[in-house]
Order: C-alpha cells, then sequence, then structure tokens
C-alpha cells in the first residue's frame, strides 16, 4: 500500500499521507504516489478542480524520512542515491506546479521531508503546538533537495541558521519566517480555518485563481524589463477572458458572479 488516500468533496481533493503508524514519514511507495496523484491533477481543468488540501492521519503530518527505508539506503552508491533523490524531486515539482492551489493542514510535526511539503503548499495553516525542523544535519545530510522550495519560502538568513543548526522551532517561528500563514489553536480550530480558505477560493474566479498562482513562478525567472511586460499582458489576457468579463459585470450588477453560486 502506498500510505496515500484521496478523497473527493465538490471541486476539492483531500490528500491524506495516510501512514499513522510512521507519523507519515516518506519512503518511495508514498513518494510515487504523491508524484503520482499530482501530475494527474495538473490535467484537470479549473471548475472541475479548485484546489487541493493537503493533510495527514494521526497525531502528525509529516515527519520526514522514514526509518526503515533510511535504513535500506544504507550502503547504496552515490548513483542509486542520486536515483532516491530525483524521485523525491520530482514529488516536490509535481506538487509545487499543481495549478490549483494547495492548502497544507499542519498538526503534530512537519521535520525534513515535511518541511518541503509546507514550502511547496500555497497555504500553509498549522496548530500552536506543531513543531517544524530542518532535521537533516542531525543525521549527518542536508535538506539540499527541498532548498530549492525552501528558500523563496524563508529567505537565505532563516535557511542558514535553521538548515545548520537542524534545530526545531514551533508553529509561531513558522509563521514570522514565512513558512506558515496561519496559526490556531488545535485541530478543531484548524479544520475550521482550512473551511475558510476553501470557502475563499470558491468565492475566486477559478481560471484567476490558477493564473495567480502561476505568476508567482513565473516571475522567480524573469528580469525587471522580462517581468513588466509579462504581468502586463496576463491582466490584459485576463480581463478580456470570459471570466474576466463575467466578473466585471457581477461586480457592477451588485450580484455573485456564476462560479460563487454553488
Amino acid at each position: 500500500m502506498s500510505g496515500l488516500r484521496v478523497e473527493r468533496d465538490g471541486a476539492f481533493a483531500w490528500v491524506t499521507l495516510d501512514r499513522p503508524d510512521v507519523r507519515n514519514a516518506f519512503n518511495a511507495e508514498l513518494i510515487a504516489e504523491l508524484r503520482r496523484t499530482f501530475t494527474v491533477f495538473a490535467t484537470e481543468p479549473p471548475t472541475v478542480l479548485r484546489g487541493v488540501v493537503l493533510s495527514g492521519a494521526g497525531p502528525a503530518f509529516c515527519a520526514g524520512a522514514d526509518i526503515e527505508w533510511m535504513r535500506s539506503s544504507i550502503g547504496l552508491t552515490a548513483a542509486d542515491n542520486e536515483h532516491d533523490a530525483e524521485a523525491m524531486q520530482s514529488m516536490f515539482d509535481a506538487i509545487d506546479a499543481c495549478p490549483a492551489p494547495v492548502v497544507a493542514r499542519v498538526q503534530g510535526a512537519a521535520l525534513g521531508g515535511g518541511m518541503g511539503l509546507c514550502a511547496v503548499a500555497d497555504v500553509v495553516i498549522a496548530t500552536a503546538d506543531a513543531t517544524f525542523g530542518f532535521t537533516e544535519t542531525r543525521l549527518g545530510i542536508l535538506p539540499a533537495v527541498i532548498s530549492t522550495f525552501v528558500l523563496p519560502k524563508i529567505g537565505e538568513s532563516h535557511a542558514r541558521a535553521l538548515f545548520t543548526t537542524g534545530i526545531r522551532f514551533d508553529a509561531e517561528r513558522a509563521r514570522r519566517i514565512g513558512l506558515v500563514h496561519e496559526v490556531v489553536a488545535d485541530e478543531a480550530e484548524l479544520d475550521a480555518a482550512v473551511v475558510r480558505v476553501t470557502e475563499a477560493l470558491l468565492a475566486a474566479g477559478p481560471d484567476a485563481a490558477r493564473a495567480s498562482k502561476a505568476l508567482v513562478r513565473e516571475l522567480r525567472t524573469l528580469d525587471a524589463a522580462q517581468a513588466r511586460r509579462h504581468t502586463v499582458r496576463r491582466i490584459a489576457e485576463l480581463r478580456a477572458s470570459a471570466e474576466g468579463q463575467e466578473g466585471l459585470a457581477a461586480f457592477l450588477e451588485r450580484r455573485r458572479p456564476d462560479w460563487d453560486r454553488e
């Protein structure tokens, strides 16, 4: 079994890491299934998939790598280890590139690779007692694969301090450095906060929400002049689109747009 559960609730997909006995730690099967799942999501149109909620079953969100999986890596060649790292990077790439917004529901612990999941999510909500940490250096390795996703979120200064020491820190610090967007008291409030976010996504234009997410990724690789041209072109395209015209008409007519009538 892959240890992944995927359920549908209207236009939302709920993806649950379902290995609570090992605190939802990664192994090869879970990594592959996450990549396949989000690759499929990328093919679904905006009206079918409005967002994805990513969570972990049991007391923890994701505690990094499975101990037994790590034990099996002892004695592997550099080439074998590179293959494993590429598989994990492909998984994070698939989540990061998911056209629909991804909401991470974090409780308990998000460590190692679990931090990577927070970094590739668009909205991260955590309970106040959640624990975070780039704990790889405690194992004599480094958070290399997740670093390309984490650095845009928390910046070089925080990465230097937290990558090297491997210290664990609380949800409030995670919020201050930009890894978490909202901290709530407990899991009941966590569920309520997730509902608020999904309702906000339903109120947003399906194409506009995806285009807004894509814009952030697109601007990463553009210089200032390219960024100016690109942003002008994208807003013009959305304004002229059927969704943009409906949104403007709904605003002027003081009614809900057609995508927000469910």
